[in-house]
């Protein structure tokens, strides 16, 4: 069973998708936060798998709360399920450690989808906001060079892209888990990625992948 916590300031939107969510047997809401501070004190004492989160909430914007949450709950993926598709929110969630950007018009099948997705280690973007993200990754790659990888580099690069986990690439390449932990790391400092989702964005755009 998946554990969400949902992070959006209107009462409406938090009923909704508790509604959507609970009448499925696969996922447990198991708390609200209406404001980001809030919700740093929800998601650290409860450690959910996935936190939806808005960009726009009174104090801490989703992005800051974004931001925090992979320093301090790196555990939890955080979803943006959002109104707006503004070409800077859009990119510097995905900078700040989001896992997936939906627009709250999304289907009621398509989100638990999403998120079961993500909780699989995929990244999920909205069609609308891959164009948009492709574009900031277009004007970083001229500003800086590519810096190559490795064969080795290049296959996990591909099992990365294919929503495998660090466990499961390690089974697969018959290697620990650390050591692909490692090599994650080092494909996203040669990338100039701060996280899985970028990398394969960058990857895409470099036909690397």
């Amino acid at each position: 069973m998946v554990k969400v916590v949902i992070v959006d300031d209107h009462e409406i939107v938090r009923k909704g998708l508790r509604s959507i969510l609970e009448s499925d047997a696969r996922f447990d809401v198991i708390g609200e936060a209406a404001t980001g501070e809030e919700a740093l004190k929800v998601i650290s004492s409860t450690k959910p798998d996935v936190a939806l989160v808005d960009i726009r909430m009174p104090g801490m914007s989703g992005v800051e709360l974004c931001c925090r949450l992979s320093k301090t709950v790196p555990e939890t993926a955080v979803i943006i399920l959002t109104s707006y598709l503004e070409n800077e929110l859009v990119y510097e969630c995905i900078r700040a450690g989001a896992k997936g950007y939906i627009l709250k018009d999304i289907e009621s099948l398509d989100l638990k989808r999403s998120i079961l997705a993500v909780v699989q280690g995929e990244a999920v973007l909205d069609p609308k906001a891959t164009s948009i993200v492709m574009e900031h990754l277009r004007k970083d790659e001229e500003l800086g060079g590519l810096r190559p990888l490795s064969p080795k580099e290049m296959e996990i690069l591909r099992l990365i892209s294919q929503g495998l986990s660090n466990k499961e690439i390690a089974a697969k390449l018959f290697l620990s888990e650390n050591t692909i932990k490692g090599y994650v790391q080092e494909i996203l400092r040669k990338l100039g990625a701060r996280n899985r989702i970028e990398a394969i964005m960058i990857a895409l755009r470099r036909g690397l992948i």
